[in-house]
């Protein structure tokens, strides 16, 4: 891990130079970019059935694709709601409890009414693992101790274990009736971006290996953490390479180190 992380902190340091970006056209690709790749893959997860070009027609075009369930169109189109609302916060450090429901009331869109941006009303179980969620009437206090000890955990820990770490917890709460995982990815990336770190994409070919690491994490969170620092690395070693396709050029003041992005913040 230690080796990935400073990778990680290097290819920071390396994506620092070319920040702020002053082409306003390159701003919005690279925001529409990952807006269309975290929603497919998030979504795909979950089992969507739109794939990236579907989902990009969709959400640029608003074109559905033909013969594939309206629910999944509608999911892809919340989501990219509640991303959109996610980029309102990238000037704040850390996530509030209202933040979370107000982004899982967007995630859920009107069709689910009853119960977006609530938390769940009973006890559930997750299929296929051994341990169950809180109970129903523990939610609030759980999600409100875990929002306040954002600051202590980011002290503890690297930038990206934190995220990996906080997306972890917020799973095991289980505080909706529905979109937990997504949301637990989003609150994750809102995170990484709050910090100049870039989101991460979990394709649906790891699908099996990120439910099963999830899954030990109750007992070791090591390869969850894993995991989502190599999603963080893949996506900065394509973010480099698209920059210097797009000819994008450094500015000249020096980087600082990665761990800066603490201070930093966002560089969108």
């Amino acid at each position: 891990m230690d080796s990935i992380l400073e990778r990680i902190d290097n290819n920071y340091k390396e994506i620092k130079k070319f920040r702020p970006f002053e082409d306003k056209n390159l701003l919005k690709q690279i925001r529409d970019f990952y807006r269309v790749e975290v929603t497919w893959s998030s979504n795909a997860i979950e089992g969507s059935s739109y794939t990236l070009s579907e989902t990009k027609v969709l959400l640029e075009d608003g074109l559905t694709a033909g013969g594939k369930p309206l629910s999944h169109a509608l999911a892809a189109k919340s989501h990219a709601e509640a991303w959109n609302y996610m980029f309102s916060l990238l000037q704040e450090r850390f996530l509030s409890e209202n933040s979370l429901l107000a982004m899982h009331r967007l995630l859920q869109g009107l069709e689910n009414d009853a119960v977006s941006g609530s938390y769940r009303k009973e006890q559930v179980f997750i299929t296929g693992s051994k341990h169950m969620p809180p109970h129903f009437k523990d939610i609030p206090v759980a999600v409100q101790n875990l929002v306040r000890n954002q600051e202590k955990l980011f002290v503890a820990c690297h930038p990206v274990v934190a995220v990996a770490k906080f997306h972890k917890e917020l799973a095991f709460i289980h505080p909706f009736s529905d979109g937990n995982g997504r949301i637990a990815r989003l609150a994750m990336n809102c995170l990484l971006i709050q910090r100049g770190f870039l989101p991460v994409s979990i394709p649906p070919t790891l699908r099996h290996d990120y439910v099963e690491s999830l899954e030990r994490a109750h007992v070791n969170d090591a390869d969850l953490i894993a995991l989502v620092a190599r999603a963080e690395l893949e996506t900065q070693k394509d973010f480099l390479r698209m920059l210097r396709q797009c000819g994008a050029e450094p500015h000249e003041a020096p980087a600082q180190a990665g761990t800066q992005a603490e201070a930093d913040g966002p560089g969108w």
